[in-house]
């Protein structure tokens, strides 16, 4: 089956398809909107239709249809287009990171932190961004900026697959999506006098691949309307913790709590675990 079919199978409206990146597209339920996306690499593909799909679905190339020089030649070029701009965005992350203070930040307090001093980068234009470093392997990658309203954005072409910031390591593994939920947990674990080393990951996809990648710990996933981070809780085997209510992560469950049952509620897992 031709990519291009794949696609179409799965209700994307593709015309012609771009190679190397995730192009969003129309689907022929939302065909005024762009609910759909593909990424195609020649040899293999993804789609994912937003309204159906909560993970991409993978095609792979049945071998029926070579590869031309030209493409093969196109697709290093793009490969070695991407290693040019995460060593730039890498570049970049280290040189706002010695731009920055710690410094208290309206995000943190209305995360119920306000006491908390964290990087903050004083932009060009005058804006005071929560930086959060971003590490693989020890080696800054990146980094994501935060708003005062909490919009949170990373740089341009930065590698996320495997990018981590970890509170502590000297302790049992935890692994988180956002900050203020990695905050959250820190404040539970000191307040159960335990040791811990919390690993945020950003998103439930690469909390998946950091999982992987470290022994033993716990999850503490999001309960997104979704059910994406339950779902990708479970798929790391390992034991997890989630929010009775439908739409809070940890730190919401911490806010509407107070600090002592929500430390009661994850001392419960880690006993059992």
């Amino acid at each position: 089956m031709r990519f291009e079919d794949f696609a179409r199978q799965h209700g994307l409206i593709v015309d012609n398809i771009i190679p190397f990146k995730w192009v969003s597209t129309p689907t022929e339920d939302h065909p005024r909107k762009r609910n759909g996306r593909y990424k195609y690499m020649g040899d293999v593909g993804w789609v994912q239709n937003w309204a159906t799909m909560d993970k991409p679905s993978m095609w792979k190339n049945n071998g029926n249809s070579a590869l031309t020089p030209q493409f093969l030649r196109q697709k290093d070029q793009a490969i070695n287009e991407r290693k040019r701009l995460a060593d730039k965005a890498s570049a970049k992350a280290g040189w706002i990171m010695h731009q920055t203070q710690l410094l208290p930040h309206p995000y943190l307090a209305k995360k119920g932190f306000p006491n908390e001093v964290m990087p903050v980068w004083n932009t060009p234009e005058g804006e005071g961004k929560l930086i959060v470093a971003m590490r693989k392997g020890g080696k800054i990658v990146g980094c994501q900026l935060i708003n005062d309203e909490g919009d949170k954005k990373f740089l341009y072409g930065q590698e996320t697959k495997g990018a981590v910031f970890t509170l502590d390591a000297k302790g049992i593994p935890i692994f988180c999506e956002g900050l203020a939920t990695g905050l959250s947990i820190q404040a539970v674990m000191r307040a159960n006098k335990m040791r811990y080393a919390i690993h945020v990951c950003f998103s439930a996809g690469n909390l998946k691949e950091v999982a992987s990648l470290i022994p033993n710990g716990i999850v503490v996933a999001d309960n997104d309307p979704s059910g994406v981070g339950e779902r990708i809780a479970k798929e790391t085997g390992k034991p997890y913790w989630i929010s009775d209510t439908v739409g809070h992560d940890f730190n919401d469950h911490y806010l509407a709590h107070g600090l002592f049952k929500t430390a009661l509620s994850l001392k419960k897992l880690l006993i059992a675990k």
